[in-house]
């Protein structure tokens, strides 16, 4: 049993947080705040908050079923819970990790805009679209077990292919084109502006987004429960 238990949920974030302060906002200092590093640090976290989601849904989501086996031979248990109670997971240590967040701004005595509020609005079309993705993943994972070792790849990736680390101001046009394709990129440009900045979210953005993340998580229950009728011959 961990001696820590719960406090890894935080543990492990600062401790990544703090490497990557280190590395990108003191060793290889950022434009976000023309070498200020606090500055960096608030951005990079709240950047973080919404990749760690991402993250956590994308690399547990192709074993959550696999490792249920004994839930999928009870034919009454409805299986599509399992990949959402992956994400419904991830949504809860990203509560710690925005409290946390909340409680650096405060330390530090930097502003707490009230369209902080609106930041689970914000988060709401991406987790709709990752829940799409966990039951994609977890149908698949059944099958073809080598998955969880190529999403890890993917997810390095879709970290520095975002603006978690850097403005995306910063990059060629072309290139911010290919990174707004990244599921994140939008969502952490929309929690830095409402967490940090205190400005309204783009709600058109957020419509179009939320659509395509309705349609995402309509094929991927769609597939999952497709799938799920062989899984107690495979597993």
């Amino acid at each position: 049993m961990s001696s820590l238990g719960f406090l890894w949920t935080m543990v492990i974030p600062l401790a990544t947080l703090a490497i990557y302060t280190f590395v990108f906002g003191v060793v290889m200092p950022s434009s976000f705040g023309d070498g200020d590093t606090t500055r960096f640090t608030l951005r990079l976290f709240s950047g973080l908050i919404v990749f760690w989601l991402m993250a956590e849904v994308v690399n547990q989501s192709p074993t959550s079923v696999v490792e249920q086996t004994n839930l999928v031979k009870k034919s009454v248990f409805p299986l599509e819970v399992i990949p959402a109670v992956v994400v419904g997971t991830a949504l809860f240590h990203s509560v710690i990790n925005t409290g946390v967040l909340i409680a650096a701004l405060a330390v530090l005595g930097a502003p707490i805009h009230p369209t902080m509020l609106l930041f689970p609005i914000v988060l709401m079309p991406l987790a709709l679209m990752l829940t799409g993705i966990a039951w994609l993943l977890a149908g698949i994972g059944v099958y073809f077990r080598d998955l969880m070792h190529i999403v890890g790849l993917v997810m390095t990736g879709a970290l520095f292919l975002s603006p978690v680390f850097y403005p995306v101001e910063r990059v060629s046009p072309g290139l911010q084109t290919a990174i707004m394709f990244n599921p994140i990129s939008f969502i952490v440009t929309e929690a830095r502006g409402v967490i940090l900045d205190g400005r309204m979210p783009d709600w058109t953005g957020l419509a179009i987004y939320l659509a395509v993340a309705w349609g995402i998580a309509s094929l991927g229950l769609a597939f999952f429960r497709r799938a799920r009728k062989n899984f107690a011959d495979v597993l």
